[in-house]
């Protein structure tokens, strides 16, 4: 749990106060992992508890995280293996994908075959016991179920949208992308909201509108085809820098973003 401790001191008539340091910014970082069922990936079929360490090796320092094509049989690790890193409390939750007729989209199994859960989209937030919602976005009745996963008072919201392959939106304008992403933000509309957009800048405008985004240089996120479609979206004015991770990108086919938030 954060807790914040204010010590009041003696003033003497004549002293002037000295003005409370401001709040730090909120460190927030997201991934999409590739760790659920895309063989060419660096941690398909890892352990559970190797999908933890290397969350938690990326985001010592962060305060939330949005993780996508996660595994949701390794939300435990990662709540332990973040709590020993940072020395705080933490709280995870995982949202699972779903196949047309509803059945879970099983993330394959580890190394030595044991279940590693559904593949999801993830938050996790330095916090005990914090109050999770989820929510269906519209998806082409072939592709897969797709949710968003928001905090309870929806101040952080993360999603991965449609991918636009052959078997999940691919019609011209990429209408469900579109459609998710008006969702997704309707949902974070004053909050922090991030993830794998599935979308270039230029076709994710509306996303912008009244917000900033993390990384206005537009540097690519998406390893295999050097393209941004990964981000951080706050608030006009909250905003206070960005980071791209490049030196990661041997650990998926995206690479972590970290941004920094005025609460």
């Amino acid at each position: 749990m954060i807790r914040h401790l204010v010590i009041a001191g003696l003033l003497s008539l004549d002293a002037s106060p000295t003005p409370a340091p401001a709040s730090a910014p909120l460190h927030v970082m997201t991934w999409n992992v590739c760790a659920g069922t895309y063989s060419a990936c660096p941690l398909h079929r890892r352990s559970t508890a190797e999908l933890a360490w290397h969350v938690a090796v990326l985001a010592t320092k962060a305060d939330v995280i949005f993780l996508q094509e996660f595994c949701a049989g390794a939300d435990a690790d990662l709540e332990r293996e973040l709590e020993a890193r940072t020395g705080r409390a933490w709280s995870v939750q995982s949202a699972g994908f779903a196949h047309p007729d509803g059945s879970p989209y099983q993330c394959s199994p580890d190394w030595n075959g044991r279940p590693r859960g559904v593949q999801s989209v993830t938050l996790a937030l330095a916090r005990q016991d914090a109050r999770f919602e989820v929510h269906a976005l519209t998806t082409p009745p072939w592709g897969l179920r797709r949710p968003a996963i928001c905090t309870a008072d929806r101040a952080f919201c993360t999603a991965h949208l449609s991918s636009g392959s052959v078997y999940d939106d691919r019609q011209k304008g990429a209408p469900y992308r579109h459609r998710q992403l008006r969702e997704l933000f309707a949902l974070g509309r004053r909050g922090v909201v991030g993830g794998d957009l599935n979308l270039v800048p230029r076709a994710a405008a509306a996303a912008y509108e009244g917000r900033d985004e993390c990384d206005p240089r537009e540097r690519w996120t998406y390893v295999t085809r050097k393209r941004k479609i990964d981000y951080v979206f706050a608030g006009d004015g909250r905003m206070r820098g960005c980071f791209v991770d490049h030196a990661r990108r041997r650990w998926s086919d995206h690479v972590p973003v970290h941004a920094w938030v005025t609460r």
